[in-house]
């Protein structure tokens, strides 16, 4: 009987929602009921089958593979047709992107569900002698819950033997370290660096959640790696947008007999044992990747826009030092401009001086620019444009007509109800962005952004007061444009810890080319005392001689602060109290900024590191980190927290089973189910 009541316990506990959740593993039962109380037990389970409120558990189970045709691993084999089979109904993420077949085929193969199974036709030829793999990466899962099989391959050879070696590693994005999901992994056994750009990969793999790869049905020998984002699908890198990763180290496989640690759990709270796995270790296993995409250096004319009647932007591929010329055809360009050019001049705003311009819908312009050929070179290019006003002038007298009534109607209310009656409507005026916080640091620079160009300000209107005891005392500062941010300008103060400022400005303080001028306004904003922060030294090891830019970061990953150095240490001043994250790049060409890489003159992008934990910083602390940036795999170094790759089907459905197992007051663990 007891053998009975365990077997029945058992299969209940694989199929919980049999019990509507009142019970999650066999232990529980088993305590809970004995052979006297097996028909009660099977009546309680008959009622719980005619209601469940809250819905039951999430079956976490992935479907089993129970036969192929061909054989898995099978030998001789000359049909390009492979049939799986599968213990239960299952369906497949998109098969085109993420089923991946090696040799790589020139013709996509047809793939199917149907049902439990799973149809996989090639139209390529068969290679000879060849181990042929067909890696569903994490595409297949059940129909219900969406729980995938994850990482499953199936291999057969055309010749008397399967290669059993394999290859495998992480890509990571270059610039932040994230996982990159979905990239195409792929081996060449010419280890020229021509073949990247020449032939397909010779064997390909494609990256899971975690940046994961490994490639499979490997013949032993020697191997140059690389990713790619294909989007041609011919499997070698010859267009600059796709995202690759390259290594130039030679890599030779190899395998030895190996053991790991299995854990097997008696239920969700103790452990059963720890088995010692025999299994075939293969190498190399832990090659990291890093992905970039090219400096896109083509340059040629994308648009026009003219979102606002005042201004039009030109928009380029690439910038250029020399600015475009334009023509007016149906007006006289000649000193019509102000021109607002991006750093790197790849975009460029121009505002129209005359109102006239900006109230005249349409402008014809002959453009002259510089725009590179097929082999690269920037030659004189000609495009002649409407530029058309997406605020026409008759929408933008209607709603000034709208606006002026809208008054009207209103003064009409006020004299009814005895209120004060404006006698005239008040002017547009220019709206400056203050972006001052009520509270900076020392280190900061308050902002004024203009909406417009500006044609004079009058410093004599602009005030900075300080307050010392209880009185408001002016103190001098600078104002200046910001030489790098058009209309942005910048208030250069002193800023002293533990003293409040008052920024004020009267009226007609600035004044727009459209003769627009500001209203009064008053920002104030206080430096809290030297005691509510905390002065932060890094010590970076092994780069003294570099150029290194380190940065500090908030718990969103946000910029804080960022200094260079080249010797190795940065000392970050006027620091808060609070958590935070470090990152470093090296600074390979002195600009402070990061750069990507460049594979045809071999130029990695300059490296990146995280320093893997979070840091606490205390007021009036001012104790160093030492850091060793290359002690950690990059694909490691970056905190949890900050990555943004989602959790995987699997990992959403043990979240959701712990929620319900804590409404109901009871344990679970997903490793029991594991």
């Amino acid at each position: 009987m007891s053998s009975i009541l365990n077997s029945i316990l058992n299969n209940v506990i694989k199929h919980p929602p049999l019990v509507g959740g009142l019970v999650r593993n066999a232990s529980l039962l088993r305590k809970a009921f004995s052979p006297f109380y097996l028909f009660t037990f099977l009546l309680l389970v008959g009622c719980a089958k005619m209601g469940q409120p809250d819905g039951g558990w999430y079956d976490e189970t992935p479907p089993r593979v129970i036969g192929e045709s061909p054989a898995d691993q099978a030998t001789g084999v000359n049909s390009k047709k492979v049939t799986i089979y599968f213990d239960e109904f299952i369906k497949m993420d998109n098969p085109t992107e993420n089923v991946v077949v090696s040799p790589p085929q020139l013709e996509a193969p047809e793939i199917k569900t149907e049902g439990k199974k799973i149809s996989v036709k090639l139209h390529d030829s068969l290679r000879a002698n060849t181990t042929y793999t067909i890696d569903f990466s994490n595409s297949i899962s059940d129909n219900n819950e969406g729980n995938p099989l994850g990482n499953y391959t199936y291999t057969f050879s055309t010749g008397d033997h399967i290669d059993t070696m394999q290859v495998a590693g992480y890509v990571i994005d270059a610039q932040n370290l994230e996982p990159v999901q979905g990239i195409l992994v792929g081996l060449y056994d010419n280890l020229n660096d021509t073949a990247f750009t020449k032939t397909p990969m010779l064997r390909v793999s494609r990256t899971d959640d975690k940046g994961h790869f490994s490639i499979k049905g490997v013949r032993n020998g020697q191997y140059r790696v690389f990713a790619l984002k294909d989007a041609d699908n011919n499997y070698m890198f010859n267009a600059k947008s796709e995202e690759i990763a390259f290594d130039p180290n030679t890599y030779s496989t190899s395998c030895h007999p190996d053991i790991r640690q299995d854990t097997i759990w008696s239920d969700s709270l103790h452990i059963k044992d720890i088995e010692q796995v025999p299994y075939m270790h293969f190498f190399p296993d832990d090659i990291v990747l890093r992905a970039f995409t090219e400096e896109q250096t083509d340059r040629y004319f994308q648009k026009a826009d003219r979102t606002e009647a005042d201004h039009f932007t030109l928009y380029f591929t690439y910038g250029d030092t020399e600015l475009p010329k334009i023509t007016g055809l149906n007006f006289n360009a000649d000193s019509a401009f102000i021109v607002e050019p991006s750093v790197n001049t790849d975009t460029i705003t121009y505002w129209l001086r005359d109102t006239a311009l900006v109230n005249q819908d349409t402008l014809e312009v002959q453009l002259d620019y510089r725009a590179t050929d097929s082999t690269g070179v920037l030659r004189a290019q000609t495009d002649t444009l409407e530029i058309l006003s997406k605020q026409p002038y008759e929408k933008r007298m209607k709603a000034k007509q709208d606006a002026f009534e809208k008054w009207q109607k209103q003064q009409e209310k006020n004299k009814k109800k005895g209120r004060p009656v404006e006698t005239s409507m008040a002017d547009d005026q220019l709206k400056p962005e203050y972006r001052i916080a009520s509270s900076i640091d020392p280190d900061q620079t308050p902002l004024i952004v203009m909406p417009a160009p500006i044609a004079s300000i009058d410093t004599s209107k602009i005030h900075l007061y300080l307050k010392v005891d209880s009185t408001w005392n002016p103190i001098p500062f600078q104002i200046g444009e910001s030489p790098s941010v058009p209309r942005t300008y910048q208030i250069i103060g002193e800023w002293r810890p533990g003293c409040q400022y008052s920024l004020e400005t009267d009226s007609m303080a600035f004044t727009s080319i459209y003769g627009l001028v500001s209203a009064p306004s008053k920002q104030g904003f206080k430096v809290p005392g030297e005691d509510e922060y905390n002065v932060f030294p890094v010590n970076v090891n092994g780069f003294n001689g570099k150029r290194i830019v380190v940065q500090l970061l908030n718990q969103s990953g946000k910029l804080v602060k960022s200094q260079s150095s080249d010797n190795g240490s940065v000392v970050f001043q006027w620091v808060k109290p609070g958590m935070y994250y470090l990152s470093m790049f090296v600074d390979e060409n002195k600009n402070d900024r990061w750069d990507t890489g460049d594979y045809a003159s071999g130029r990695q992008p300059e490296a990146v590191y995280y320093y893997n934990e979070p840091v606490e910083r205390k007021a009036k602390w001012d104790n160093a980190l030492n850091w060793d940036p290359t002690k950690l795999p990059l694909n490691v170094q970056k905190p949890s927290k900050l990555k943004k790759q989602t959790s995987s089907t699997k990992k959403r459905i043990q979240n959701r089973n712990a929620d319900r197992a804590r409404r109901l007051g009871i344990q679970y663990d997903p490793k029991v189910d594991q």
